[in-house]
């Protein structure tokens, strides 16, 4: 593994403890990890000058659905709610295989890579046609990023009174004996680890309760961690007061999807009682601004979540309901939606870039990386603050503000998987012209 020193850099936001930010300093990283912080430290490895560079943690991803990035922009989809949406690509999805599991993966991860993501969940909730998780992880293992992938499951079909069509859902007991399999196959609790596996049935609406049980049941078992969909939307919350008789929050601490290990996307529609159970509980949240304006599920409470308490991060979710993969953006939009739901000083660009850093590894539960101190891994992304985009910036931290949405470097565990703007890793032409290839064959 090469060592590194970035040189000089113009600004390094910490994300620690103390939220410390240095200027003109230098970063050294031996073994993918960060070694030692401070102004003229001893030249090292390869140089990676960075005086015209802000320098932060990778951005972290907590949500995603890396399948969807064949099926962006599908016209049936475009102008639907949640539910209508969902039964447009549930065809499309069914003639997926591993191939289309693999490249969709590739596609949406070295787009999160380009955007200074070096750490991101995925939540696979449909295995048609001989697919399987370790295409997605094999994926991630190809581009070189940390990855947290989650066995989904869908058991209720639509002749069950679920949503999904009989042919995407699965028997209870498949489900739990493949994320055993998973699990023991894949799953590396260790420091440093590049792959930390989950459960994560859907939704409230494509499992039973006895699925939902037994699944936590089996994570704590196992010592993963736990992830679904939770109060979407306003049907979301309808179907939940329709057939469980309670509110989505209340559902989840019944059947044990609360706590330190559990995080949930989206919680647009969240209350007040909901909110203080997940502070209490430590229970996290995911949140996606980008596909939650697309399919106009409304703006989350994240102010309300953060004074209370409540861990929270970001995610892209699935390109079909977002169309883009960019975490930049995403920590950008979802800046302004609290200022425009709660006034434009709800939120600073510094609090929502450190929501999308270490905020995301917290509620991944990875305390080994998300900030910028000796002994962290050396996840770290270097923003060029020479371009037009921060031009005239008074703040050059403030790239929420006025600054790029795509890295020029990109370090993931002390490797570099972005160069001067190019992955690294990858012939994204190539992989462009074959995800293009899949998506003509599904048409």
């Amino acid at each position: 593994m090469t060592d590194f020193l970035i040189r000089n850099a113009a600004h390094v936001l910490t994300m620690d403890d103390e939220s410390r930010e240095f200027q003109a300093v230098d970063v050294a990283i031996s073994g993918g990890v960060i070694t030692a912080i401070g102004p003229n430290l001893p030249n090292q490895g390869e140089i990676i000058e960075a005086s015209g560079c802000v320098v932060t943690p990778g951005l972290v991803n907590t949500h995603h659905h890396l399948f969807q990035s064949l099926t962006r922009a599908v016209p049936g989809g475009q102008d639907a709610l949640l539910f209508g949406w969902l039964r447009s690509l549930y065809p499309i999805w069914a003639r997926f295989g591993p191939e289309e599991m693999r490249v969709s993966a590739l596609t949406g991860l070295a787009e999160l890579a380009l955007s200074g993501c070096s750490l991101s969940s995925d939540h696979l909730y449909l295995f048609p046609n001989g697919a399987r998780l370790e295409d997605t992880i094999a994926a991630a293992s190809e581009i070189g990023m940390r990855f947290h992938p989650t066995r989904g499951a869908m058991s209720i079909g639509e002749s069950a009174g679920g949503l999904p069509p009989d042919s995407l859902v699965e028997s209870e007991k498949v489900i739990l004996d493949d994320c055993i399999r998973v699990i023991d196959a894949f799953h590396d609790p260790a420091p440093g680890s590049m792959c930390r596996v989950g459960v994560a049935p859907c939704s409230p609406f494509s499992v039973s309760r006895e699925l939902m049980r037994d699944a936590a049941l089996l994570a704590r078992d196992k010592g993963v961690r736990l992830h679904t969909h939770l109060a979407e939307n306003d049907e979301d919350v309808a179907y939940s007061l329709d057939r469980f008789g309670c509110r989505p929050g209340q559902y989840a601490e019944d059947l044990g999807w609360t706590g330190s290990d559990v995080w949930h996307a989206h919680c647009v529609k969240l209350d007040a009682s909901d909110i203080a159970l997940f502070a209490r509980s430590l229970t996290g949240v995911a949140h996606c601004p980008c596909s939650n304006c697309r399919l106009g599920s409304g703006i989350a409470p994240v102010r309300a979540m953060r004074d209370a308490g409540v861990r929270v991060g970001l995610g892209v979710d699935g390109s079909a309901s977002n169309d883009m993969g960019n975490l930049a953006q995403e920590a950008r939009q979802a800046l302004l939606l609290q200022r425009v739901s709660r006034g434009a000083d709800a939120m600073s660009a510094r609090e929502m870039l450190r929501i999308a850093t270490r905020g995301g590894a917290e509620v991944l539960g990875r305390d080994d990386c998300g900030q910028i101190a000796v002994g962290m891994r050396a996840d770290l992304a270097l923003w060029d603050i020479t371009g037009i985009e921060s031009a005239g910036s008074w703040d050059p931290a403030a790239l929420l503000l006025a600054g790029p949405s795509k890295v020029r470097h990109l370090l993931v565990e002390g490797r570099q998987i972005v160069r001067d703007w190019r992955l690294t890793t990858l012939n994204l032409r190539e992989l462009s012209e074959t995800q293009n290839r899949l998506a003509r064959a599904l048409a």
